[in-house]
């Protein structure tokens, strides 16, 4: 949390407290997606959907660090959702992962094989792993890799040329590097491969069912 304001402290803190899943978190509250991992300050009005969502926060610990985190007798911690462990990362069925259609990436319980806890991937925002199939991104990653992705929900936050895993309708699951397509008036991304005897191709935004960039990788020799 270091660079971060105290504000998104404090939030990142009652969120972890209260074993609260955070794509959960901001899906319920209408915070800003990825916020709070963010350096820049957090704006009043997310602040305000914080609090109206969790009324039981009290606004003088969240705004000041001043008193205790609750208004009153500090309530239980929440059960975890069904979906996700709060222990674990849930490691999806790339077959199960193709049908999602779905622009947040939708897990349901009978997409997840299992949950896994990594210790490099605690400090880092990881909604779903999902296991490399083929061999278009050869060099970088081969079949049977596993990549730790989080979830995109705006396409502001592309990283055009790093690895992204993309659900698309007609294609299933592809994991690619993103670029701005060539045309910019098409409403499109080109898909590169890091194996050459792959061509790049575009994929039209209403194609597109859902994005998340990788930030990790786990590899058997």
């Amino acid at each position: 949390m270091k660079n971060l304001t105290n504000i998104k402290q404090r939030i990142l803190y009652f969120i972890e407290n209260q074993n609260i899943n955070v794509s959960k978190f901001y899906s319920e509250s209408g915070v800003s997606y990825g916020i709070l991992t963010q350096k820049s300050k957090i704006s009043e009005d997310n602040i305000v959907k914080f609090l109206t969502t969790y009324p039981v926060v009290n606004p003088e610990w969240l705004l000041i660090g001043k008193g205790k985190m609750f208004r009153s007798a500090e309530p239980t911690a929440q059960q975890p959702e069904a979906i996700k462990s709060p222990t674990g990362i849930p490691l999806v069925s790339i077959a199960a992962v193709g049908g999602f259609g779905n622009a947040e990436f939708a897990i349901k319980e009978s997409d997840v094989k299992d949950y896994y806890v990594v210790p490099k991937f605690k400090d880092r925002r990881i909604d779903f792993m999902i296991e490399v199939a083929g061999s278009s991104m050869q060099p970088k990653y081969n079949s049977g890799d596993v990549v730790a992705c989080t979830i995109l929900k705006e396409s502001r936050f592309i990283q055009w040329g790093k690895v992204h895993v993309i659900g698309t309708r007609e294609q299933g699951i592809l994991i690619k590097r993103l670029y701005p397509c060539d045309n910019m008036d098409k409403k499109c991304v080109k898909c590169q491969s890091d194996n050459e005897k792959y061509p790049p191709f575009d994929i039209t935004h209403d194609e597109i069912t859902g994005i998340a960039i990788v930030v990790g990788v786990i590899r058997l020799e």
